[in-house]
């Protein structure tokens, strides 16, 4: 099912190409600016969206034996990551002690995490085993003290975790169907090649650029160069959505039977996970993706993306490694010195209140449709949430 629908979305940009056209909203849709800074709307959209909705913490690559892990801050929560005979379990990185942190940021392994503060001793799967000295410390029923468990789920070589322990929202049924077509990349066999962090404006300013094509070759025409289109069709699976292009080159596969239209192909563009996740396909030493890993920083003005790079297959020889780390640099510069920098220079612009909303034309509809989302998940009771996500 999942490849019938890529190939459904690739016969529509090929139509799409041969006619010159685009899919579109109904209309320009305006966003107040004060939802870019407003720090009372920030707080909200960090409880009821960060703290609520599950977030992409982590991939299989890098996760990938029993017992290595991956400690990491999101969203001022501390979170560590693990993988059991069992499977993949996600913690708050907390000794239930007196409340330390475990484990440093990063990945590791590990068949013991213990706490710096009093040596208190925990499992990968989360459980007390040991107490330092145990006699003098009094009666204790460790059962009762294992690490705060957060709900977690591995889907298609990638892994969610919801930063309340109590949700009651099933993360499968938050994907709505799209880790179906995820799984299409195969990235459970994927080799993690490296992260790196970079620096920006408002989450949603940030966001709001890799929902559009429309800049591309304008704030991009020195990168990428002139030649690519501004024109972009949507996608939408509940709140995530895959950006594809219209392309009449589409057309010399069109003849072809579904499964063998080239995955390269039909996987190309750019895949948004609501709230904070985008992946898109490079080709720089083999075949690789750009998980962009977006967080919302301390104040409404600030966020930083983790890019996780993930290659189809280990450069093996010393000119792929080259090129590959020359492709993660170059995408580094164009993020950091072009999409942000132009990001944090309109953040500015827009606390200044000249202007009292900003404009998303009908052919920005996946910046519409992200908005809409937001809107809609802030006016959610925690007991309406699941509702959103049942009919996909």
């Amino acid at each position: 099912m999942s490849r019938a629908q890529l190939i459904a979305m690739a016969r529509k940009d090929l139509e799409h190409g041969r006619q010159g056209t685009q899919d579109q909203a109904e209309g320009i849709y305006k966003v107040p600016v004060s939802k870019y800074y407003d720090p009372d709307h920030f707080a909200q959209e960090m409880s009821q969206i960060f703290h609520r909705l599950p977030l992409l913490m982590a991939t299989t690559a890098e996760l990938r034996e029993v017992g290595d892990y991956k400690a990491m801050e999101a969203v001022g929560r501390q979170v560590l990551i693990t993988r059991t005979k069992e499977g993949v379990k996600a913690f708050l990185n907390m000794c239930s002690h007196r409340g330390a942190r475990l484990v440093h940021e990063g990945c590791g392994s590990a068949h013991r995490f213990t706490c710096p503060y009093h040596a208190w001793t925990f499992s990968p799967s989360g459980d007390l085993v040991a107490v330092y000295s145990a006699d003098d410390f009094g009666d204790l029923d460790k059962s009762e003290y294992g690490l705060t468990a957060l709900p977690c789920l591995e889907k298609a070589g990638l892994i969610w975790v919801t930063l309340a322990p109590d949700s009651t929202l099933d993360i499968e049924q938050f994907l709505s169907g799209y880790d179906s077509l995820l799984a299409e990349f195969g990235f459970a066999d994927w080799h993690f090649e490296k992260s790196q962090r970079v620096e920006g404006p408002n989450w949603k300013v940030a966001y709001d650029g890799y929902l559009d094509y429309y800049h591309l070759p304008i704030l991009h025409r020195e990168t990428f160069g002139t030649e690519i289109g501004n024109k972009a069709n949507y996608y939408s699976w509940g709140p995530h959505t895959h950006m594809g292009r219209p392309d009449a080159s589409f057309e010399e596969f069109e003849n072809l039977p579904d499964e063998e239209w080239p995955d390269e192909r039909v996987l190309a563009g750019v895949w948004t996970i609501f709230p904070h996740i985008s992946i898109a396909s490079f080709f720089g030493g083999g075949r690789s993706v750009m998980i962009s890993q977006l967080f919302p920083g301390e104040t409404p003005e600030t966020s930083h993306t983790n890019q996780i790079f993930l290659m189809q297959r280990e450069p093996e020889t010393e000119e792929l490694k080259r090129e590959a780390a020359k492709q993660f640099q170059f995408l580094e510069y164009v993020v950091q010195e072009e999409d942000y920098a132009t990001g944090i220079a309109l953040q500015k612009n827009l606390s200044i209140g000249a202007r009292d909303h900003v404009l998303f034309g009908k052919n920005e509809r996946g910046g519409q449709y992200f908005h809409q989302w937001v809107d809609r998940i802030l006016e959610t009771s925690d007991e309406d949430l699941p509702k959103l996500f049942q009919t996909g």
